[in-house]
């Protein structure tokens, strides 16, 4: 039996890309599946692929953005299929901008879609997927939310699916529907508007070589998996540790000015944390850091 038969799993976003390949290997894995993407053209030819190759497939045009549009998603599913199994919450906008300089109108629009997209859409499932026993719901994340330059917008949106995926799995435990969250890492067309990006992420880390991973989350096979980050470049598999209370824990039956100065002249200094995926170094930690001297 394949991993996922009998399953019928909603993919957002599925039009190209990232969402393309969990689609087509989420039907590979004998599910069926609804292809959505505000970009018909683009999904009829991920579902006409799907169905070549074997596999069942329908087109959604509706926009993840709109809450009713969103609902209609689901019915999509549960009208053409009987039931909504899985969902991956991958319909996403990314552009980079300098922080201050940021677009209103393209802050609002990328956070509509982003945030407020994985919660109607998700939202919508969880109340189809509590009528049948639950589910599975992956949400698609970014490393991009632990800090990346010109991309705060972006990255805030993802921020927010992590602290989403980790609620959601608190919620949803009680009614059966397990939900993680993937960061995946594959060469894509928001890869290459950035040249950055390019030199990060090269052209053999196809999205197909993640798919798998989304695809398990989705199985009966990750029964007990939940609330859990998970980050795919290709090659490399591993989980996303959450934040956590940092040691030394100073404490005062009141704290001032002058105690919480003292606190970080005399001890947090020498604890701060890098920040950004690049892991840059706060200055006032620079002077608590020995020098490498050499032979």
């Amino acid at each position: 039996m394949n991993t996922l038969d009998g399953k019928a799993i909603v993919v957002t976003g599925a039009g190209r890309g990232l969402g393309a390949a969990f689609a087509a290997c989420a039907a590979a894995e004998g599910a069926a599946v609804v292809v959505n993407d505000i970009d018909v053209d683009c999904a009829e030819h991920t579902a006409q692929t799907i169905v070549d190759n074997g596999g069942k497939a329908v087109v959604s045009g509706h926009s993840v953005a709109d809450p009713a549009q969103a609902e209609q998603i689901i019915t999509t599913c549960v009208g053409e299929f009987g039931a909504i199994d899985g969902l991956v919450n991958n319909a996403g906008l990314n552009y980079e901008a300098v922080s201050w300089q940021d677009d209103p109108e393209k802050m609002r629009e990328l956070i509509e879609v982003n945030v407020l997209g994985a919660m109607h859409v998700g939202g919508a499932a969880a109340r189809a997927m509590t009528d049948t026993g639950g589910g599975s719901m992956v949400n698609i994340a970014s490393g991009a939310s632990l800090g990346q330059r010109n991309l705060a917008t972006y990255a805030a949106s993802k921020g927010a699916i992590a602290s989403l995926t980790y609620s959601w799995a608190l919620d949803m435990e009680a009614v059966g529907i397990r939900v993680n969250a993937v960061c995946p890492v594959a060469y894509t067309r928001m890869i290459v508007k950035s040249e950055r990006a390019m030199r990060a992420c090269k052209p053999d880390r196809t999205p197909d070589r993640v798919a798998p991973v989304v695809v398990y989350l989705l199985s009966d096979s990750a029964h007990g998996v939940t609330g859990q980050m998970v980050r795919c470049n290709g090659s490399q598999l591993h989980i996303i540790g959450q934040p956590y209370l940092k040691e030394p824990i100073l404490e005062r039956e009141r704290w001032d000015v002058d105690g919480v100065r003292h606190a970080f002249d005399e001890v947090f200094g020498a604890h701060l944390e890098p920040y950004g995926l690049e892991k840059r170094v706060p200055p006032r930690l620079r002077k608590w850091m020995t020098p490498v001297r050499s032979a």
